[in-house]
């Protein structure tokens, strides 16, 4: 019998935190050494990533770097490259505590590789609605579930001495004009959905950091939100770390300060340094004000090792060193594929795994095969070194005498992807009159930074950057050629200038303008072998070149000469008939998942349902992947035997998937978010905001709880995810503060469970008792056993699982917080105690009295 490894909250009590450290004397004496001008500064960064230094005090700069999935640094671009794990949505659904701490310490080691102190992640807002164009980077539509791998994430990036902004607080859950949206929550869902998050990791992991987000909530901006910064994440809570804002968030001086931002983001020009101080001066406010801000400022410096004199949280000698990156982002993309569907081909044998030994030839079909997302896009953009495709993973895995055949399909991507295979490029930085300032080398046709030019290059003596080089053709005939960005460009093919104009941002959010730019397309008649010189030139101007931190973000496109759709696809089905097993792999593009916008729909784009249908007419032995970081409709789902998500799997996205196609592994992964048939079915189908205000007309009926009582089924509910092997649940004993449960594996391999524990109130509930949902998740554990063995996972129930926010009189407070009377009531009954594979899979239930 093996034992379990289960979610245990009162676990996360680790000396490396730094809990032990008293910086109380140094801060004092660092402050006191400081004058008013100096302190402001200090709450402003003084670019788009750093904090300035302060010499005299032996503050040295402390620098921020965007930090979900990799470490990017304070460079935007692939000369530093990172690397790149699974979304946040396959890190949830492998229900592993323990894998995100570990995910931390690779994340923490990459920070100190780049001289990063504090990552901005992670984001725990919740799974509201499938639209939410965020998803991918958010972890799961449960609290619980949301909480606990944060806590192990928050908890795996400090005990490598790196610090962590939680974000976004609170309610940044779509990105429909985020920037100005007031999300009208009442006091119960806030606490019990929204907030529970953010409380289960202070409470747990004591975060050094927590970001607060653009939106409103009932009323109040929340860089300016007094009620739930000053009084419950700092009072009831006891956060005593830094609140930074999201970037150029901060729109008040003094109202900021009141409702306790401590760091307003990007510098040099916000609403604090200068105008703080000019504030101070004329008595608006007290300079103890600035003094508590800049307190957690230099603790946080402390904590993370750039205050001098003072011992860092962590001890240097006890951070875990020499992880394999790639060996972490491997196992993380395979624990967190979900078997959607896995029926029998011929026989008894299910399509997946893949018996490689009896098959002799493999048909992969798909653009995403061949080059697969490996994570979304926004702020969250990393560059991996290299990254393996579906098609690349199979090819090495696959015995020789095995042929891989691969098919385009369907290409889904209304952009020009940027150019890479057969282009050898270089960015060189050039003054007026010529001259090069600086030359790097170039991945791919991106040239895209922010906050920091290459050394030896000031804004000043910057006059244009060209990307330039040459590229060798593999196909004669017409190549699309394309241009994006924001201002003067100039376009050059084998000495013929192609595009000479000026292309304006965008989108209406900035970030999407910034990271997605518009794009211009031509054709070029190019002769296979014979290479041809390339140059885009940008000028030095436009909207990138404000008086903000320098951002540059322009690229070249390229797409190889193709047939016409319906030729692809029949080419694909050809394809698809002549193997033994044909594996269709769909994804979404940049277009339909990325930050700045949410979704319209829940379809995949350009013609792949249509591809699918076709193959699977083709072969019964079909098997589609799901590369996608977030919901999707699936109307071909019962035409093909196996369906398999991989979310955005990493860099290693093609070696983890050929790991769980073939069998060498187990798809550990459980859904952390209801994947519906149709949007239409879900409980939260807008995020657009009515005369800037959003409604939670759900209240506490979120995913889940909103789907169990609804009529329409969903496609795959909530934990639902299947294995190689087959378990049986055998025992389950109960008490009001805990649960045993005993699984056997009776298949015939190793494999892992996720065992999910859920409350249901029953007839007799207390009278008084509210309105609840059928039932909510209290507790999992991760189980692993061998063929025949058992296990037992003892898994807490903590109190709150039994409680429920009591709004008191209900009034809400002019600042946007909560009746003073409200708090959290345990409601007494009888519950059932269901221990389940899923929220609709439930395999033992018991029954626990509450007094």
């Amino acid at each position: 019998m093996t034992d379990a490894q289960p979610h245990h909250p009162t676990d996360a009590h680790h000396p490396a935190r730094g809990d032990g450290h008293d910086y109380t004397a140094v801060v004092e004496r660092a402050l006191t050494a400081l004058d008013l001008d100096t302190k402001v500064r200090l709450l402003s960064g003084q670019d788009m990533w750093t904090l300035p230094a302060v010499p005299e005090i032996g503050l040295r700069s402390l620098v921020m770097s965007d930090g979900p999935v990799g470490v990017r640094g304070r460079e935007w671009n692939a000369e530093d490259p990172s690397v790149t794990l699974p979304s946040p949505t396959a890190l949830a659904a492998t229900w592993d505590p323990a894998l995100a701490r570990r995910a931390g310490h690779l994340l923490a080691q990459e920070a100190r590789r780049k001289g990063v102190h504090v990552l901005l992640a992670p984001t725990v807002n919740l799974h509201r609605s499938p639209l939410g164009g965020r998803h991918f980077e958010c972890y799961a539509e449960d609290p619980l579930l949301t909480g606990a791998i944060g806590a192990g994430y928050v908890r795996g990036v400090q005990e490598g001495g790196v610090g962590t902004t939680v974000k976004h607080f609170v309610g940044n859950d779509a990105e429909t004009d985020r920037f100005t949206v007031d999300n009208r929550i009442a006091p119960r869902p806030l606490r019990e959905l929204y907030l529970a998050p953010f409380e289960h990791i202070v409470e747990h992991a004591r975060p050094w950091g927590v970001m607060t987000a653009y939106n409103q909530v009932n009323g109040s901006t929340m860089t300016e939100h007094r009620a739930l910064v000053q009084d419950v994440l700092r009072g009831e809570w006891g956060f005593d770390g830094v609140n930074v804002s999201d970037w150029t968030a901060a729109r008040d001086t003094v109202r900021a300060l009141r409702g306790g931002l401590d760091v307003a983001m990007p510098g040099p020009r916000t609403v604090y340094g200068a105008p703080l101080a000019e504030v101070v001066r004329a008595g608006e406010v007290a300079e103890s004000e600035v003094d508590d801000a800049v307190r957690r400022v230099l603790l946080l410096a402390a904590r993370t090792g750039c205050l001098e004199g003072v011992p860092a949280a962590v001890d240097p000698a006890g951070v875990p060193q020499g992880i394999d990156g790639r060996a972490v982002a491997r196992e993380i993309a395979r624990r967190g594929c979900v078997l959607l569907r896995n029926e029998p081909v011929s026989g008894a044998r299910r399509a997946l795994p893949v018996d490689a030994a009896a098959v002799r030839r493999v048909a992969v079909i798909g653009a995403a095969a061949r080059e697969a997302r490996v994570l979304g896009g926004g702020s969250a953009t990393v560059f991996p070194d290299a990254v393996v495709s579906p098609l690349e993973g199979l090819r090495a895995a696959l015995p020789d005498d095995v042929e891989v055949t691969f098919a385009v399909g369907a290409d889904p991507r209304t952009r020009v992807p940027h150019a890479r295979e057969g282009f050898t490029l270089r960015a060189r930085y050039l003054a007026a009159d010529g001259q090069v300032l600086a030359e790097t080398p170039q991945a791919d046709g991106t040239v895209q930074m922010t906050g920091r030019l290459p050394e030896g290059v000031t804004r000043q003596d910057l006059s244009a950057v060209e990307l330039t080089g040459s590229y060798l053709p593999r196909i004669t005939g017409s190549h699309t050629l394309a241009v994006s960005g924001a201002g003067e460009l100039r376009l050059t093919v084998g000495g013929a200038v192609l595009f000479d104009g000026r292309l304006a941002p965008g989108g209406t959010d900035p970030f999407e303008a910034y990271l997605r730019p518009a794009q211009r397309r031509m054709t070029a008649e190019l002769t296979a072998g014979e290479s041809v010189e390339v140059t885009l030139r940008c000028a030095a101007g436009g909207p990138q070149w404000g008086e903000g931190p320098a951002g540059l973000n322009f690229a070249l496109g390229h797409g190889e000469p193709q047939p016409d759709a319906d030729a692809e696809i029949e080419e694909a089905v050809r394809a698809a008939a002549g193997a033994d097993v044909a594996i269709v792999v769909v994804a979404t593009t940049e277009e339909a998942e990325s930050e700045g916008f949410d979704r319209s729909d829940l379809r995949l784009p350009g013609r792949q349902d249509e591809l699918v249908t076709k193959v699977a007419a083709a072969n019964p032995h079909t098997v589609v992947v799901v590369n996608s970081g977030s919901p999707v409709e699936l109307p071909w789902r019962a035409e093909v035997p196996a369906v398999l998500l991989s979310w955005f799997p990493g860099q290693e996205a093609g070696a983890a998937l050929a790991d769980i196609l073939l069998g060498a592994q187990e798809p550990g992964g459980r859904l952390p978010t209801t994947w519906p048939a149709r949007l239409a079915d879900a409980p939260v189908t807008t995020v657009t905001p009515v005369d800037g205000q959003l409604a939670y007309s759900e209240g506490v009926y979120l995913g889940y709880r909103g789907w169990q009582g609804s009529a329409p089924a969903p496609a795959y509910p909530f934990g639902h995810g299947l294995g190689y092997t087959d378990w049986e649940y055998e025992s389950l004993d109960t008490t009001p503060d805990s649960v045993r449960v005993r699984i056997r594996n009776a298949g015939d391999r190793p494999g892992r469970e996720v065992v999910q524990i859920y409350l249901a109130p029953t007839a007799d509930a207390a009278p008084d008792a509210p309105e609840r949902p059928a039932r909510w998740l209290a507790g999992f554990a991760v189980v692993e056993a061998g063929p025949g063995e058992s296990a037992e996972a003892e898994i807490p129930l903590p109190d709150r699982a039994f409680a429920v926010w009591d709004a008191g009189d209900g009034k809400e407070a002019a600042d946007g917080g909560e009746a003073a009377d409200g708090g959290w009531r345990r409601v007494k009954g009888v519950y059932l105690v269901e221990a389940a594979h899923s929220v609709d899979d439930r395999r033992l239930t018991a029954e626990v009295t509450v007094g």
